[in-house]
């Protein structure tokens, strides 16, 4: 029974990291819908986790270790790889300036600052109430999110690409590569569902988060989801006396 208890949250972990494995390889073979549903299940297992070893009390180093090198694959990896995919058109024109190397490999920037990301909230013990710096799965989320809809717009038919040029849609991919890497490791503070009391005052922020995704969600559906994460960002700056 001990077993049991003490193993548990790991497995959830483990868990995790399988169904991010599998979205890596179904990313690189182009079935996207499929890698979204294995995003959804690593959210949801590395939710749980940590919710388990709390209420278990079976909080260890080694499920600390394991949750870390499980997130780097699901939510460093793999947007990552989004961003990679979505810069493989682009070859190696640079706003008219031919590179010895393709563009799609600056996508992996996103996976080098998720590292870094990661191995800093295992050494700060700052970010009980909130994280510092945009965490892994919002990242993850914003990027497959910009990923899924340019995969969807292609698949119906859509004519997002005749609405910009070129240049104009490397210049964007190529600022939100920059921006969320940077998010990543930035001092900012950003909303975490970490409860200092359950008093209003002390959670406006994220109530002002909750009703937001609500209404984004309800007027722009799935498509939406990026804007969630756009939004999210925002409203941490706004409250960031707050959190």
């Amino acid at each position: 029974m001990n077993f049991v208890k003490n193993n548990l949250a790991n497995a959830f972990t483990l868990g995790n990291l399988f169904s991010g494995t599998i979205g890596v390889i179904n990313l690189i073979l182009g079935h996207y819908q499929v890698t979204a549903i294995c995003i959804i299940i690593s959210l949801v297992l590395d939710f749980f986790d940590g919710f388990i070893a709390r209420a278990l009390k079976s909080n260890s180093n080694l499920g600390a270790q394991l949750d870390s090198l499980a997130d780097m694959v699901s939510f460093g990896v793999l947007p990552g790889i989004a961003m990679y995919k979505i810069l493989e058109p682009f070859g190696t024109n640079l706003f008219g300036i031919n590179l010895p190397f393709e563009l799609k490999y600056f996508g992996l920037m996103i996976t080098l600052f998720s590292c870094l990301r990661l191995a800093i909230f295992n050494l700060d013990e700052e970010q009980t109430y909130y994280f510092k710096g945009l965490n892994t799965p919002s990242n993850t989320i914003l990027i497959f999110g910009i990923y899924y809809l340019i995969k969807e717009d292609m698949q119906y038919g859509g004519n997002f690409n005749e609405m910009f040029s070129k240049n104009i849609q490397l210049g964007f991919y190529l600022f939100v590569a920059i921006i969320s890497s940077w998010l990543l490791i930035s001092p900012i503070k950003m909303i975490a569902f970490k409860f200092r009391s359950m008093l209003l005052k002390d959670n406006y922020p994220k109530i002002v988060l909750l009703i937001g995704t609500l209404l984004i969600l309800s007027l722009f559906g799935i498509i939406g989801i990026p804007l969630v994460i756009l939004f999210y960002i925002i409203t941490s700056f706004i409250f960031q006396k707050q959190l």
